[in-house]
């Protein structure tokens, strides 16, 4: 059997998406690197790959808007010739609050992007992804987070929440592709050092918590990326509706 090769990842110019696009491109595969507003950074990723003798392209597209979603996996399509895994990785954070004291344009974005995205980017690889039982099967790859189980409480609990729905996402929707050859499975990283963190407006608040953490330090970036390509890759054929912990026991 030949592992698949041909990788589409949502919020790729940075964090644990970079971190995933570098790590598929250096593993032989052809990766289409999406971005919202940077392409300087995502151009950046698709360099780096390139330059290494690989096959890259940076596609932009807001996954919070179905119409961006559906051009995003055509474009990706056309650069790659058909994609075989799917990464839905592009989310947000806000800063740390209450619930009480957020407002609806925060709760709605959240929402928006984080779980209406997921669900744009998951219908398309439902719509994309399906192939013969006697193939290879496809990978959707979703990215929940700790906060699913922990909750967040006077932090993000918004965030949390639309992570929670990944979770039933994943068990859902892998029951449902089976049959079509496709596999899902989700990634739940936990406090990982990432810029994303000062999204949180506490910039340093992955070393900060640390001493919840029982291997004692946060996550980086490369470790979770590890799974998230063992998820996508024919290593974990036969692993579907699994959510992976990369948490450091936390």
């Amino acid at each position: 059997m030949t592992a698949p090769r041909r990788l589409l990842i949502t919020g790729g110019s940075r964090g644990i998406g970079r971190a995933a696009a570098l790590l598929a491109g250096a593993q032989g595969w052809s990766v289409a690197v999406n971005y919202r507003k940077d392409q300087a950074a995502a151009d950046q990723v698709v360099d780096q790959i390139t330059s290494q003798g690989g096959n890259a392209t940076a596609l932009q597209a807001d996954i919070g808007e179905a119409d961006q979603v559906a051009d995003l996996f055509d474009r990706a399509e056309a650069a790659l010739g058909g994609l075989d895994a799917v990464v839905v990785n592009a989310g947000i954070v806000a800063p740390v609050m209450k619930l009480a004291e957020m407002q609806d344009e925060r709760l709605q974005r959240m929402v928006q992007v984080n779980l209406l995205g997921a669900l744009y980017c998951a219908r398309e690889a439902a719509r994309r992804l399906p192939r013969p039982k006697d193939q290879p099967p496809a990978s959707l790859v979703l990215l929940s987070s700790a906060a699913a189980r922990l909750g967040s409480p006077g932090e993000f609990v918004d965030y949390a929440a639309t992570k929670g729905a990944i979770d039933t996402l994943t068990l859902g929707l892998a029951r449902e592709l089976g049959p079509d050859n496709i596999r899902v499975n989700a990634i739940r990283p936990g406090l990982i050092d990432t810029d994303m963190q000062a999204d949180s407006g506490i910039a340093d608040r992955a070393f900060r918590l640390a001493g919840n953490i029982p291997m004692g330090r946060p996550g980086t970036a490369d470790e979770v990326a590890e799974a998230v390509i063992w998820l996508a890759g024919e290593a974990s054929r036969y692993v579907s509706g699994s959510i992976l912990d990369v948490s450091g026991g936390r």
